[in-house]
């Protein structure tokens, strides 16, 4: 079969006929991923808690668009779009409940979008698969209603790269052109650095191609999405350059670093592994990541059999981009920075498990289909085992800040308000305070400008186990929380 050709579609239509917008096989062929995304949205709320305290991270991006919030730094790698994404909530009211199961709900609408992208490129139960498949993933279902950019950038990727795959075939489609657009856009709007490792082959491959159009289209979409944080380099660090430079500083150097390994020891449910350090989780933990690249190759294999390479090859060669630097250019690992990467290989692994499972006449293989149904039951269950694990470790966790903000407001340290120190962002973000640093990655102050606010409002300075009060707080009223050393020093 030929790359462009189709003798049989994902609704079970033959010799490339296409029904219409609107007619009932394409609204049949679309309740797949609606299912899907239905599914994904509800195991959020049951898995994740819509109450689940917000993270470092998020206290960030959602404080910048918060009204009862004071913003806390925004360092150079972050940008403005996840924090416009939670605007519509997150601007005129302060419930994390709501604000989880708005981003639940949109988290599974930008699924339903990203399947339906890739509608007559594969068969609409491999595409279901790889939803299916994508959505289950422990990373997947962690993250989709938080306030995150790497589901987002995942989602961008996928619409994004069917559409390309869409425009390619049909020769320059208004629509898939457009949906390249909106790709990339999203991708750059939450994570523009991410966004210019995606793109890189299609990219490439319009070049080679010489589709000017395609190339319009990718370039227009990063200067959408990516317009605003570029000329935030030139407002705030002296150029797209220098904002560069201090992004690689905060996440500690970029340059040829091996972190394969730290990735695998984060599988096993840590969200953040720096330093990374420790054993390797079990093999029945990441046995899927070895595997991974087993069925891309069985998925390319099948796709050259059946002379469809493109469509294979143009999403591993974006996920192979989309993780390199996250595996071989920086010196930690979460498992979030490999989402757009796994929402990629999702589309021909999931091809190379029916091609597995089912004979080419339709019939069921005899060794092969229990195989693929026992490994995917297998792994199903391993996902939900390190959900459950990480959602109860990091609601603890959580709770040890709020825990910290009540007791601050217990010694008089209530808005307008500063805390300093250790884990100030999140701890200042729950009590209603502004947060400062004289150092380190979100450094934003001076000693001297902290001494000058605790003359006109309560300042707090934290301390983490085993660390030393600053100096300028040495002389400030001293308190125990937990294993948290807290001095106070009142406006006067």
């Amino acid at each position: 079969m030929a790359d462009g050709a189709h003798t049989t579609l994902a609704g079970g239509r033959r010799h490339g006929t296409a029904p219409g917008p609107g007619t009932p096989g394409r609204r049949r062929g679309a309740l797949p991923f609606a299912a899907v995304a239905a599914v994904f949205t509800l195991a959020q709320l049951v898995l994740v808690r819509p109450g689940l305290a917000l993270g470092w991270d998020e206290t960030v991006y959602v404080s910048q668009v918060a009204t009862h919030h004071p913003a806390a730094f925004f360092s150079a790698p972050r940008s403005r779009g996840v924090s416009l994404l939670v605007a519509p909530v997150a601007s005129w009211s302060s419930s994390t409940a709501l604000l989880r199961v708005y981003l639940a709900v949109l988290s599974g609408a930008g699924l339903y979008l990203g399947m339906r992208a890739w509608r007559g490129l594969f068969p609409v139960r491999v595409l279901t698969t790889a939803g299916a498949f994508f959505a289950t993933l422990w990373v997947t279902l962690f993250y989709g209603p938080q306030a995150m950019p790497n589901y987002w950038v995942a989602i961008g990727a996928l619409i994004c790269v069917g559409c390309f795959l869409r425009a390619r075939r049909d020769g320059s489609g208004r629509a898939a052109l457009w949906g390249v657009v909106a790709g990339v856009a999203l991708m750059a709007w939450v994570r523009p650095t991410d966004a210019v490792w995606v793109t890189l082959p299609l990219l490439v491959l319009a070049v080679a191609r010489r589709h000017g159009r395609m190339l319009l289209a990718l370039a227009g979409g990063l200067v959408a999405g990516g317009g605003e944080w570029v000329i935030e380099a030139y407002a705030w660090y002296g150029g797209l350059g220098a904002r560069l430079e201090e992004a690689s500083r905060v996440q500690g150097g970029l340059g040829l670093q091996i972190a394969v390994d730290d990735q695998l020891r984060s599988l096993g449910g840590r969200a953040l592994c720096r330093p990374c350090t420790g054993s390797m989780p079990p093999l029945v933990v990441t046995l899927w990541w070895f595997l991974l690249p087993v069925l891309a190759l069985v998925a390319l294999a099948v796709a050259v059999r059946a002379r469809r390479t493109a469509r294979t090859l143009v999403p591993l060669a974006c996920a192979a981009t989309a993780a390199l630097p996250y595996l071989f250019m920086i010196g930690y690992a979460a498992p979030r920075f490999l989402q757009p990467a796994y929402a990629l290989l999702a589309v021909p692994v999931a091809d190379a498990l029916w091609h597995l499972a089912r004979r080419p006449d339709g019939g069921w293989r005899r060794v092969g289909a229990p195989l693929v149904a026992l490994g995917l039951a297998g792994h199903l269950a391993v996902q939900l085992v390190v959900l459950v694990y990480l959602v109860d470790r990091t609601a603890a966790g959580r709770e040890e800040w709020a825990r910290a903000a009540d007791a601050l407001h217990r010694l008089g340290v209530r808005p307008p308000c500063l805390v300093t120190g250790h884990e100030a962002i999140p701890i200042g973000y729950y009590a209603g305070c502004s947060s400062g640093a004289i150092g380190g990655n979100n450094g934003n102050t001076t000693a001297a400008e902290i001494l000058d606010t605790a003359r006109r409002i309560p300042v707090a300075a934290v301390t983490g186990p085993g660390g030393t009060p600053p100096a300028y707080a040495r002389t400030w009223s001293p308190h125990r929380v937990d294993d948290l050393d807290i001095r106070v020093a009142s406006p006067g």
